[in-house]
Parts: C-alpha cells; sequence; structure tokens
C-alpha cells in the first residue's frame, strides 16, 4: 500500500561557487566493450566512516564494472573521470559539500596527457592500478529548519538545529512527518520536497519544508475486488478496520495482514482513494488474488533408526468459501530401521475453521489411524481429537482440547487394549517471525509449555498428568559483528517431561516417555535412551530430558554445514534428571531450497549403550529444530 509520495531535495545555492545536492545519484550506463580491455583494480581510500565507504563503493562505476564490463584504456578514462562526479555526490549526501575526489591511474593524473600512452604499453595482462582519494572538508551541518503550510497543532518535523547535513536524514524527516499526519487520520497530507540553502562560510545549510494536512477523515466505503470462490461476507468479517474508523494507514496494514493470515490469499493490496467523498470520507479498496485452492505434497525421509518414510497429503484451502481447511495425509514408515520390526502407517484427517466463535480463534477436529511395530512396543491405533486455538497476541498462543485414542499395544510379547481420554492445556510462544516451519530460524525463540490430564481405560485403569515444556532459541551471530547476517546461527533446544499421578508400568506404554532420534538425541536409536527389559528393549519412563546445541554456518549461495551436541536422559521415576545422561554429537550438511533446507546428519554416541548403535544417519527436509 502506498500512501505517501516520494521526496526528492532541492538546494538553491546563494553566492557559492557550485549548487550542492544532498541525495546520492547512481547512473550506470552501458560502456562499450574495447578489442583489448585494460584490467585494473580499485583502492578506495577510507573516510574512516562505514556507511560513507559503502557509499563511495557503490556509487563507484569503476568498482561495479570492473569485472562486469571491461575496458579499452581510453574508455577506462572516461569512465574514471565519470566517477568523480559520482563521487562527489555521495560525498554531499553526508554533508561534505566542498568535498572533493582525485583518482589516480597507473600513478598518473586523470588530467596527464600522458596517462593513454602508460595504458597502451602496459604489457598483456598486467592489471592497472586505480587509486581514489578523498579531501572531505568541513563537515556541513543544519542551521534553520522550518515548516510551513497548514498543519495541525503540535506537528514536528524530526530534525534538530546542529545536527549534521546528511540527505537521508533530511528526506526521511520529510517522508517521517508525511506518514505522522496521515497516521493522524489526515489521509491527503503532503509533504513536499524540502528547499535547502547552504552557507559557505558557515558550513551550515538552512531548510523549508511546505506541508499541507488537508482535512481529518474516517474510513468510508471500503469495496472489496478480486474474489472468485471466497465468500465476501467472510472477508468483511476478517477486516479488522471498518467504515466510520479514524483513518490510520497502521490499522489498514493490520487489516491487510489479517486477509494474507487466513491463507486463501496469494496477494492482498490496499489502497486508500486519492480524494475524500463528499460526505468527508475516504473511501478504501482491498484488491486480491486467490491462491488455488488444491495443494498435494509429497516428502520422504530416512534415519538409521526407523528406517524410509515416505509421505502423500492433500489440502483444500477453501473448502465452504470461508477459508476451511481440509487437510489428508498418509504417511508410509519402518522400512529398514533399527529400532523397527516391521512397516508402519499413519493417515490423517484434519479439518481447521477460522474465526470460530471469536476473530482469533481455531477449531481444528482431527482423526488419524496408527500401525507401528518399534523395538518399544507395537501399537495398532484409531486416534480423534478436537482443539480450540486461540491467539491472544502476535507471540502467544494457546489452546484446549479433548483426545481420545482407543489401541491395542503389545510389549514384550504381552498385548492389551486401552482407552485414553485426555484434556491437553497448551500455551505457546513464537518470536522467531516464522510462519512456516520449513524455513531456516536465524533469531528470537519457540516454547511450549503443555499439562495433560489423561485417563487411562485398560487394565490397570489409571489417572495421570503428562507435564511437558519444549523450547528452542536462536542468536544469529552478526549482531554480535562475528559474521554476514544469517550467514552463522546458534541454535539451543532444550526439552523436560514428567508423568505425575501413576507408576511406571500403571500406564499405557505409548504414554511413557522416551529419548534417543532425531527429535531428542542423535547418534542413538529412537527410544534407546532409559529404563530397558533384559533383553535390552525400551520400558518407557516417567520423565525425560534433552538438550542440544548446534551451530549452523552458510556455506556459499545454497549449502551449509552443522556441528552439533545432544544430551538427554529418560528414568523410570517422575522427579526430572536422574536418569543416565546419554551424550551425542556430530555433523551435518545442508542444501537450501526455496522450501527449506535439505538435511543431512550423521551423528556419533559418546557413551554408547552396550546393544546401541555405533552411529545414526538422518536425512530430511528442514532443520532438526
Amino acid at each position: 500500500m502506498v500512501l505517501s509520495a516520494r521526496s526528492a531535495i532541492r538546494i538553491a545555492h546563494c553566492a557559492t561557487r557550485f549548487c550542492a545536492l544532498l541525495a546520492v545519484l547512481s547512473a550506470f550506463a552501458g560502456t562499450a566493450r574495447a578489442a583489448d580491455p585494460q584490467a585494473y583494480s580499485v583502492d578506495i581510500q577510507s573516510t574512516g566512516q562505514d556507511e560513507l565507504d559503502q557509499a563511495l563503493h557503490d556509487s563507484s562505476l569503476l568498482v561495479t564494472l570492473a569485472e562486469k564490463a571491461p575496458t579499452g584504456p581510453f574508455a577506462l578514462v572516461a569512465r574514471a573521470k565519470g566517477d568523480v562526479g559520482r563521487l562527489e555526490t555521495a560525498l554531499q549526501a553526508y554533508g561534505y559539500y566542498q568535498g572533493h575526489v582525485a583518482i589516480e591511474i597507473a600513478g598518473r593524473k586523470l588530467d596527464d596527457p600522458q596517462l593513454p600512452n602508460t595504458l597502451d604499453a602496459m604489457p598483456d595482462g598486467k592489471s592497472a592500478d586505480v587509486k581514489i582519494t578523498e579531501n572531505l572538508g568541513p563537515l556541513y551541518r543544519l542551521r534553520r529548519i522550518a515548516v510551513e503550510g497548514n498543519l495541525p497543532e503540535g506537528s514536528k518535523i524530526d530534525l534538530a538545529a546542529g545536527q549534521p547535513a546528511i540527505a537521508a536524514d533530511v528526506l526521511y524527516a520529510g517522508t517521517k512527518l508525511q506518514s505522522a499526519l496521515q497516521e493522524s487520520g489526515y489521509p491527503l497530507a503532503k509533504v513536499d520536497a524540502p528547499i535547502a540553502w547552504a552557507d559557505d562560510d558557515a558550513h551550515v545549510l538552512d531548510v523549508i519544508f511546505k506541508a499541507d494536512a488537508g482535512k481529518r477523515a474516517k474510513i468510508g466505503v471500503i469495496h472489496i475486488d478480486g474474489l472468485k470462490d471466497v465468500n465476501e461476507d467472510f472477508v468483511r468479517k476478517v477486516l479488522t478496520v471498518h467504515t466510520g474508523d479514524l483513518f490510520r494507514p497502521s490499522k489498514i496494514e493490520d487489516a491487510r495482514q489479517a486477509l494474507v493470515a487466513t491463507n486463501v490469499f496469494s496477494g492482498v493490496e490496499a489502497r486508500a482513494a486519492d480524494h475524500l467523498d463528499p460526505d468527508g470520507t475516504i473511501a478504501i479498496t482491498f484488491d486480491m488474488k486467490e491462491r488455488k485452492m488444491h495443494s498435494v505434497a509429497f516428502t520422504g525421509a530416512y534415519s538409521t533408526d526407523l528406517g524410509i518414510s515416505l509421505s502423500a497429503s492433500w489440502s483444500h484451502r477453501n473448502l465452504f468459501g470461508s477459508a476451511e481447511q481440509l487437510n489428508l495425509s498418509a504417511a508410509g514408515n519402518g522400512l529398514g530401521g533399527s529400532a523397527t520390526n516391521a512397516l508402519g502407517y499413519n493417515l490423517t484427517a484434519q479439518y481447521i475453521e477460522p474465526m470460530f466463535l471469536e476473530h482469533d480463534q481455531v477449531l481444528e477436529l482431527d482423526l488419524g489411524a496408527v500401525k507401528q511395530d518399534l523395538d518399544a512396543y507395537n501399537q495398532t491405533a484409531i486416534t480423534a481429537g478436537a482443539y480450540v486455538r486461540r491467539k491472544f497476541s502476535a507471540l502467544w498462543t494457546g489452546s484446549i482440547g479433548l483426545s481420545a485414542i482407543t489401541e491395542r499395544i503389545g510389549q514384550e510379547g504381552v498385548d492389551r487394549d486401552y482407552q485414553i481420554v485426555g484434556l491437553p492445556l497448551t500455551a505457546t510462544y513464537d518470536s522467531t517471525g516464522l510462519t512456516d516451519p520449513l524455513l531456516d530460524p536465524t533469531r528470537g525463540a519457540r516454547a511450549q509449555i503443555s499439562l495433560t490430564p489423561t485417563h487411562s481405560f485398560g487394565t490397570p485403569s489409571s489417572n495421570y498428568i503428562i507435564l511437558q515444556a519444549a523450547g528452542s532459541t536462536y542468536f544469529d551471530l552478526s549482531d554480535f559483528g562475528i559474521s554476514d547476517k544469517g550467514r552463522s546461527v546458534l541454535a539451543l533446544r532444550a526439552l523436560v517431561a514428567s508423568v505425575q499421578g501413576a507408576s511406571q508400568f500403571g500406564i499405557p506404554p505409548d504414554q511413557r516417555l522416551y529419548a534417543g532420534g532425531s527429535g531428542t538425541v542423535r547418534g542413538y536409536d529412537y527410544q534407546s535412551i532409559g529404563p530397558q527389559f533384559p533383553d535390552g528393549n525400551p520400558i518407557g519412563g516417567l520423565s525425560a530430558e534433552a538438550a542440544t546445541i548446534e551451530f549452523r554456518q552458510r556455506l556459499f549461495e545454497d549449502f551449509g554445514a552443522v556441528a552439533f551436541v545432544d544430551a538427554g536422559q529418560a528414568s523410570d521415576v517422575s522427579a526430572p534428571f536422574t536418569g543416565t545422561v546419554r551424550v551425542g554429537t556430530g555433523v551435518g550438511v545442508r542444501y537450501y531450497t526455496p522450501i527449506g533446507p535439505l538435511r543431512l546428519d550423521v551423528a556419533v554416541p559418546l557413551n554408547r549403550a552396550p546393544k546401541g548403535a555405533a552411529f545414526g544417519v538422518y536425512i530430511g527436509l528442514g532443520q532438526a529444530f
């Protein structure tokens, strides 16, 4: 949404030798390739100011075209002469209005008549040294700053006398004032390009902004364009702005984001009219482009403990016209895994209804069928669940639900039937700014705390509560000046879980707690850490903990590498941190794709169990956490 015009700045020079500019101008012109290009290298003298050095670097065609468009000696001199003006413009943009730039090529000044001959005489393949030096001169500062025009009382410009006369700051101040006026309900507010006068003797600039706030207005008619399969009533229900609300661009942007979050639009644009209606209101138009309503996905994974897993999913994003989702998936697993004994499956059907009873509330209904044959137990089950999730803020989400399982569990040759009912309560925190779990987090944190009162009907019947807290946090090392943004990331993960109210064998095997595998401690087989039967098969415990330190380094454009240490334990008592700690370490590679990184990790156990695996290999899509 564009609600403000772009500004430019004009400098009217009084009794001086030149017209000073406040904006950095970059003019990239095509350069004809000479028959015998002259190789060259560029050295720009540092000014001691990182931002100014970068501006000089970015403004120089000598730098930009050195590799992309080599040229002959004569054209090289012409390119350098053009750079003088461009680089001096960059100096002026940072307040050095009397700054000068000098360029030498092969030790000769640009106006040296012998320079072309010197370049012609250079041996083939020899690179010419280009040296750029700057004489900054005095730093100009702002002196008088005025805003003239029709403005509401209290309007201020974010500039102060005495601060450096940096073009970007002056331009931004005008843009910021215009945005502030619009945010205060003046939709047609306009702040013209500022006019400045330079006093070369005092090394100062006087700046005047001419502005017109126009009339304050409320939102009038709201137009919805581009709908085909999505119900307009649903769209208007999602909107968080309404006719009669004070015009505020930030609120309109919030409404646009709410429409995007419905997952049925590939694009949403909000536009304000360029005039007020006769009743003094301003019309708003939301232009929508609907996504394809169906999607199909195929995924696969492999690990040495769980073997090959293949899955397919089908989704309908707009089942009844109001962004209701129907998601169906089928997965086969257990082929060739060291912790599995036979093939299994996982079939799921999920229905999601947005805006259930409340604006930020979602209803989720799940139905599933599971079969798995693991070293710990074999299971055949039907699962069902109903959950209500509510978004309390940009960071916090809570849910309450009802889950039910009917299953047959076999462990150590004994089969039992169970019916399990749970009431899961969950609070989730996410400050990573990512909505897709396959995307690569580089900063922020994720955390989830859950409490699930549970009753198990079976032999024996029991009541118990499952408590679990899990979290991960990410540190982009560029924040500490160590690397470029997003290239080096330190990721930490932790998990603590406990079952209260029942004995180890008083709850079904699939409700007990285990450690080992890619979700907890890599290098150990799935569920292999913790209490074991005499034959070495896992029993499952009443408490479990795990932690990970992982360093992720981006290499080149599409590849990366990781190094990690995992540690975890599981115990037959409810008190945490009472089992034998197992530690695994390893390395991995990443190949970054548009849908997330392809992961390959190899891990080895540092204190291997007697019958444990010697190593683990894990292949999948997305980071380990």
